[in-house]
């Protein structure tokens, strides 16, 4: 049986960054696991740190892509990713068609505070996320 995975993204503003990613991922705050009724109150039955920070918790609504963990940390981005979240943009088409799709997406993130750090034109496109995270959309 294979495993599931999720992904955790250090950050200085879970709530903010959180924001960003589900405009780009489509996904939603995931709701706290059984029986509780809020994250906090999930979170307090860990011996956690009072200075732990804060995060913020996502998921795919349709359940089929990884959940996304966003966790404040005190220290910032200094160095380059050594793994990223590539965003495949759905949908079917021609090669044009899809890079529009592709294209558009790109932009609509960059509106959402993402910087373009490079295109491979008709493949992908390299950015970064409002805290320097980068990521591609493809």
């Amino acid at each position: 049986m294979a495993h599931r995975i999720d992904l955790t993204l250090d950050c200085a503003d879970a709530p903010k960054l959180a924001e960003f990613w589900k405009l780009a991922l489509g996904y939603i705050d995931e709701p706290p696991p059984a029986p509780y009724r809020t994250r906090q109150e999930w979170l307090a039955q860990f011996d956690l740190p009072d200075d732990d920070g804060g995060g913020a918790w996502l998921c795919d609504p349709e359940g089929r892509g990884p959940r996304l963990s966003l966790i404040d940390v005190p220290e910032p981005k200094v160095v380059k990713n050594r793994m990223h979240i590539d965003i495949r943009v759905a949908g079917e088409g021609t090669s044009e068609e899809r890079w529009a799709r592709i294209t558009g997406h790109a932009e609509l993130l960059t509106a959402a505070g993402a910087t373009v750090l490079w295109v491979t034109d008709g493949h992908h496109v390299t950015m970064a996320d409002p805290e320097g995270n980068e990521f591609d959309v493809c």
